[in-house]
């Protein structure tokens, strides 16, 4: 296998991997909060509590773009925002998060991950490629 395909199967496995952690991590806030107790989360940070329904759509939409690899650049790069004001929430209870309150590890690994994707691109078996950063 050329070092190119290898390339692209290691982004798309993680365009693929990062797409189903955006997806867990919206039904958490549907099937183990509700969306209603999501709200009154937002609301208890000083949060508007209503952006916890697009915020849930955002995330679930964007994690099914990502797998699908439909314009996986783009989406990766509009999650950005949604993780790094949760890494914000959860910055003072410390890096773990599995600390009380939940740390800012997994918001940060998210949004870095984010990051990456944006920068290489769709990777392998992308049904709607964005445009390349840099010319191949």
């Amino acid at each position: 296998m050329s070092s190119h395909a290898s390339s692209a199967y290691g982004v798309a496995l993680l365009r693929v991997s990062l797409g189903v952690m955006w997806i867990a991590h919206a039904l958490l806030k549907l099937l183990v909060f509700t969306l209603p107790g999501t709200a009154q989360f937002f609301a208890s940070v000083g949060i508007p509590g209503a952006l916890a329904y697009p915020v849930f759509a955002v995330e679930l939409l964007g994690g099914v773009a990502l797998v699908l690899g439909v314009y996986a650049r783009q989406v990766a790069l509009a999650l950005v925002p949604v993780m790094i004001a949760a890494g914000t929430v959860h910055l003072h209870n410390g890096w773990v998060f599995s600390a009380p309150g939940g740390g800012w590890e997994y918001p940060a690994f998210l949004t870095l991950a984010s990051v990456v994707l944006w920068l290489v691109g769709d990777g392998a078996g992308a049904l709607r490629r964005s445009q390349r950063l840099v010319p191949a």
